[in-house]
């Protein structure tokens, strides 16, 4: 009977301590921290680029290796010159004005680190118009690789 009133009690008390947080989630996101910051100030000048009609700017962010690709509706490509030949065919670059192209920007909503130098962002882009017209948005995942320059995209998969 005593014991029954000891093992009673032992969980009682065990239903009244919190669970401590997990000590790798923790770390994670102290890690994580500065990866973030550094590819959300990346995605930032990229979308500069964008808005100010600078092609070269905006496409820094990816990586030159050949087999960095790009999957959109269109389906994949590979290399940088593949995308800007189709950022160039489906967007005004005529002039920095952003009137056709849209002002773009980026919310992040979900970031991991995948190892030593490489990460996984997800983000929504969205383009709004100047003249109005309904934003257009979406959704962006991207393996960023820490390369010598800093970090770049080498995929990108946008819907």
């Amino acid at each position: 009977m005593r014991f029954a009133f000891l093992l009673a009690g032992a969980a009682a008390l065990a239903a009244c301590t919190p669970e401590p947080e997990p000590v790798e989630a923790a770390t994670a996101d102290r890690v994580a921290a500065p990866q973030v910051s550094a590819i959300e100030a990346v995605m930032e000048d990229s979308a500069a680029g964008w808005n100010e009609g600078d092609m070269d700017r905006f496409l820094a962010i990816y990586s030159d290796a050949p087999e960095t690709s790009f999957v959109g509706s269109g389906g994949l490509m590979r290399g940088k010159a593949a995308m800007e030949e189709r950022y160039r065919e489906a967007y005004d670059w005529s002039q920095p004005d952003p009137a056709e192209r849209g002002v773009l920007s980026f919310e992040t909503e979900d970031f991991r680190p995948l190892g030593d130098g490489h990460a996984l962002y997800i983000g929504r882009y969205i383009l709004n118009y100047p003249d109005g017209r309904e934003p257009a948005t979406g959704f962006t995942s991207l393996i960023f690789a820490r390369e010598d320059d800093g970090w770049k995209i080498v995929a990108d998969h946008s819907s």
